[in-house]
Protein backbone atom coordinates (compact mmCIF):
# COMPACT_ATOMS: atom_id res chain seq x y z
CA UNK A 1 0.00 0.00 0.00
CA UNK A 2 2.78 2.40 -0.92
CA UNK A 3 2.25 6.01 -1.92
CA UNK A 4 4.52 8.66 -3.45
CA UNK A 5 3.27 12.22 -3.89
CA UNK A 6 4.82 15.10 -5.87
CA UNK A 7 3.93 18.79 -6.27
CA UNK A 8 5.73 21.61 -8.13
CA UNK A 9 5.30 25.10 -6.71
CA UNK A 10 6.46 28.58 -7.62
CA UNK A 11 10.20 27.93 -7.25
CA UNK A 12 10.43 24.55 -5.56
CA UNK A 13 9.20 20.96 -5.72
CA UNK A 14 7.87 18.76 -2.92
CA UNK A 15 8.13 14.97 -2.88
CA UNK A 16 6.53 12.91 -0.11
CA UNK A 17 6.27 9.17 0.47
CA UNK A 18 5.20 6.72 3.11
CA UNK A 19 7.95 5.09 5.18
CA UNK A 20 6.58 1.54 5.40
CA UNK A 21 8.57 -1.46 4.21
CA UNK A 22 5.93 -4.07 3.41
CA UNK A 23 5.95 -7.60 2.04
CA UNK A 24 2.69 -9.48 1.57
CA UNK A 25 0.67 -8.91 4.77
CA UNK A 26 3.71 -8.02 6.89
CA UNK A 27 5.07 -4.58 7.80
CA UNK A 28 8.81 -5.03 8.31
CA UNK A 29 9.65 -1.45 9.30
CA UNK A 30 8.07 1.98 9.44
CA UNK A 31 11.12 4.22 8.89
CA UNK A 32 12.11 3.32 5.32
CA UNK A 33 13.07 6.49 3.43
CA UNK A 34 11.71 6.14 -0.11
CA UNK A 35 12.58 9.69 -1.19
CA UNK A 36 16.26 9.63 -2.07
CA UNK A 37 18.49 12.67 -2.51
CA UNK A 38 20.32 11.96 -5.79
CA UNK A 39 22.51 15.04 -5.46
CA UNK A 40 22.28 18.55 -4.09
CA UNK A 41 19.38 19.53 -6.36
CA UNK A 42 17.43 16.35 -7.15
CA UNK A 43 14.93 14.14 -5.32
CA UNK A 44 13.62 10.77 -6.43
CA UNK A 45 10.58 9.14 -4.84
CA UNK A 46 10.45 5.43 -5.68
CA UNK A 47 7.61 2.98 -5.24
CA UNK A 48 7.89 -0.72 -6.00
CA UNK A 49 9.78 -3.88 -5.13
CA UNK A 50 12.30 -3.13 -2.32
CA UNK A 51 15.35 -4.31 -4.27
CA UNK A 52 14.50 -2.21 -7.31
CA UNK A 53 13.62 0.93 -5.38
CA UNK A 54 16.76 0.90 -3.20
CA UNK A 55 18.56 4.22 -2.96
CA UNK A 56 22.12 3.03 -3.58
CA UNK A 57 21.55 1.85 -7.17
CA UNK A 58 20.15 5.15 -8.46
CA UNK A 59 22.59 7.35 -6.59
CA UNK A 60 25.60 5.30 -7.71
CA UNK A 61 24.51 5.33 -11.37
CA UNK A 62 23.78 9.06 -11.36
CA UNK A 63 27.13 9.83 -9.72
CA UNK A 64 29.09 7.69 -12.19
CA UNK A 65 27.54 9.54 -15.15
CA UNK A 66 28.51 12.89 -13.68
CA UNK A 67 32.11 11.72 -13.22
CA UNK A 68 32.29 10.46 -16.81
CA UNK A 69 30.83 13.65 -18.28
CA UNK A 70 32.55 15.99 -15.77
CA UNK A 71 29.36 18.06 -15.52
CA UNK A 72 26.28 17.59 -13.32
CA UNK A 73 23.14 16.26 -15.01
CA UNK A 74 20.10 18.47 -15.30
CA UNK A 75 16.78 17.20 -14.01
CA UNK A 76 15.57 16.56 -17.56
CA UNK A 77 18.75 14.67 -18.44
CA UNK A 78 18.46 12.53 -15.30
CA UNK A 79 14.81 11.76 -16.13
CA UNK A 80 15.67 10.73 -19.69
CA UNK A 81 18.58 8.58 -18.53
CA UNK A 82 16.37 6.85 -15.94
CA UNK A 83 13.73 6.28 -18.60
CA UNK A 84 16.39 4.75 -20.89
CA UNK A 85 17.58 2.38 -18.18
CA UNK A 86 14.02 1.22 -17.46
CA UNK A 87 13.32 0.76 -21.18
CA UNK A 88 16.45 -1.37 -21.58
CA UNK A 89 15.60 -3.47 -18.53
CA UNK A 90 12.02 -3.91 -19.75
CA UNK A 91 13.24 -6.25 -22.49
CA UNK A 92 15.47 -8.27 -20.17
CA UNK A 93 14.61 -8.18 -16.49
CA UNK A 94 12.11 -5.37 -15.78
CA UNK A 95 12.57 -3.11 -12.77
CA UNK A 96 9.24 -3.15 -10.96
CA UNK A 97 9.50 0.41 -9.76
CA UNK A 98 7.66 3.68 -10.36
CA UNK A 99 9.46 6.99 -9.92
CA UNK A 100 8.68 10.65 -9.33
CA UNK A 101 11.81 12.68 -10.04
CA UNK A 102 12.00 16.32 -8.96
CA UNK A 103 14.82 18.83 -9.23
CA UNK A 104 15.84 22.45 -9.41
CA UNK A 105 18.02 23.87 -12.20
CA UNK A 106 19.23 27.46 -12.27
CA UNK A 107 18.16 28.06 -15.87
CA UNK A 108 14.84 26.21 -15.68
CA UNK A 109 13.69 26.35 -12.07
CA UNK A 110 11.78 23.52 -10.41
CA UNK A 111 10.54 20.61 -12.51
CA UNK A 112 9.11 17.14 -11.98
CA UNK A 113 8.91 13.95 -14.04
CA UNK A 114 6.74 10.84 -13.84
CA UNK A 115 8.44 7.57 -14.85
CA UNK A 116 6.74 4.19 -14.44
CA UNK A 117 8.01 0.62 -14.66
CA UNK A 118 7.27 0.32 -18.39
CA UNK A 119 9.45 3.39 -19.06
CA UNK A 120 6.69 5.94 -19.61
CA UNK A 121 8.07 9.46 -19.12
CA UNK A 122 6.01 12.61 -18.64
CA UNK A 123 6.79 16.04 -17.30
CA UNK A 124 4.18 16.89 -14.67
CA UNK A 125 3.25 19.59 -12.16
CA UNK A 126 1.57 17.21 -9.72
CA UNK A 127 1.29 13.47 -9.42
CA UNK A 128 1.11 10.39 -7.22
CA UNK A 129 1.82 6.66 -7.33
CA UNK A 130 0.36 3.75 -5.40
CA UNK A 131 -3.06 3.02 -3.95
CA UNK A 132 -3.05 6.39 -2.23
CA UNK A 133 -3.07 8.09 -5.63
CA UNK A 134 -6.78 7.23 -5.99
CA UNK A 135 -7.47 9.81 -3.29
CA UNK A 136 -4.58 12.24 -3.91
CA UNK A 137 -5.16 12.95 -7.61
CA UNK A 138 -8.72 14.18 -7.11
CA UNK A 139 -7.59 16.49 -4.29
CA UNK A 140 -4.78 17.82 -6.47
CA UNK A 141 -7.15 18.47 -9.38
CA UNK A 142 -9.31 20.56 -7.06
CA UNK A 143 -6.72 22.41 -4.96
CA UNK A 144 -3.52 22.67 -7.02
CA UNK A 145 -2.42 25.84 -8.82
CA UNK A 146 1.00 26.54 -10.40
CA UNK A 147 1.97 29.49 -8.15
CA UNK A 148 1.62 27.65 -4.85
CA UNK A 149 3.78 28.77 -1.97
CA UNK A 150 5.70 26.17 0.03
CA UNK A 151 3.14 26.39 2.84
CA UNK A 152 0.27 25.79 0.40
CA UNK A 153 2.04 22.84 -1.23
CA UNK A 154 2.83 21.18 2.10
CA UNK A 155 -0.76 21.79 3.21
CA UNK A 156 -1.96 20.02 0.04
CA UNK A 157 0.35 17.08 0.78
CA UNK A 158 -0.97 16.98 4.36
CA UNK A 159 -4.54 16.84 3.03
CA UNK A 160 -3.55 13.91 0.82
CA UNK A 161 -1.94 12.11 3.76
CA UNK A 162 -5.03 12.69 5.91
CA UNK A 163 -7.29 11.31 3.18
CA UNK A 164 -5.09 8.22 2.73
CA UNK A 165 -5.13 7.49 6.46
CA UNK A 166 -8.89 7.97 6.60
CA UNK A 167 -10.06 6.07 3.52
CA UNK A 168 -7.46 3.49 2.49
CA UNK A 169 -8.18 0.06 3.97
CA UNK A 170 -4.58 -0.77 4.89
CA UNK A 171 -3.07 2.69 5.03
CA UNK A 172 0.56 3.54 5.75
CA UNK A 173 0.72 5.79 8.80
CA UNK A 174 4.10 7.53 8.62
CA UNK A 175 5.31 9.83 5.83
CA UNK A 176 8.40 11.88 5.01
CA UNK A 177 8.18 15.19 3.10
CA UNK A 178 11.22 16.55 1.24
CA UNK A 179 11.73 19.80 -0.67
CA UNK A 180 14.14 20.81 -3.41
CA UNK A 181 14.71 24.46 -4.33
CA UNK A 182 17.53 26.89 -5.10
CA UNK A 183 19.09 26.10 -1.72
CA UNK A 184 19.23 22.34 -2.39
CA UNK A 185 17.34 19.21 -1.39
CA UNK A 186 16.38 18.62 2.22
CA UNK A 187 13.91 16.99 4.58
CA UNK A 188 11.09 19.42 5.28
CA UNK A 189 8.97 17.43 7.72
CA UNK A 190 7.86 14.00 8.90
CA UNK A 191 4.27 13.05 9.53
CA UNK A 192 4.02 10.26 12.09
CA UNK A 193 0.80 8.74 13.28
CA UNK A 194 0.48 8.77 17.08
CA UNK A 195 -2.32 6.77 18.68
CA UNK A 196 -4.63 8.53 21.14
CA UNK A 197 -3.75 5.97 23.82
CA UNK A 198 -0.52 4.11 24.58
CA UNK A 199 -0.33 0.40 23.56
CA UNK A 200 -0.56 -0.81 27.17
CA UNK A 201 -3.62 1.30 28.02
CA UNK A 202 -6.15 -1.41 27.09
CA UNK A 203 -4.61 -4.15 29.33
CA UNK A 204 -4.35 -1.66 32.21
CA UNK A 205 -8.02 -0.74 31.83
CA UNK A 206 -9.00 -4.41 31.77
CA UNK A 207 -7.01 -5.08 34.96
CA UNK A 208 -8.64 -2.15 36.73
CA UNK A 209 -12.11 -3.39 35.77
CA UNK A 210 -11.29 -6.88 37.07
CA UNK A 211 -10.07 -5.41 40.38
CA UNK A 212 -13.26 -3.39 40.83
CA UNK A 213 -15.37 -6.47 40.13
Amino acid sequence: MECVIGVVGRDFAVVAADTSAVQSILVHKTDEDKVMVLDSNKLMGASGEPGYSSQSTYRRTSTSIQFRNTIPLSTAATANFTRGELATALRRNPYMVNVILAGYDKDVGASMYYIDYIATLHKIDKGAFGYGSYFCLSLMDKLYHPDMTLEEAVDLVDKCIKEIRLRLVVAPQNFVIKVVDKDGAKVHARREYISDSPPDAAPATASAAATEA
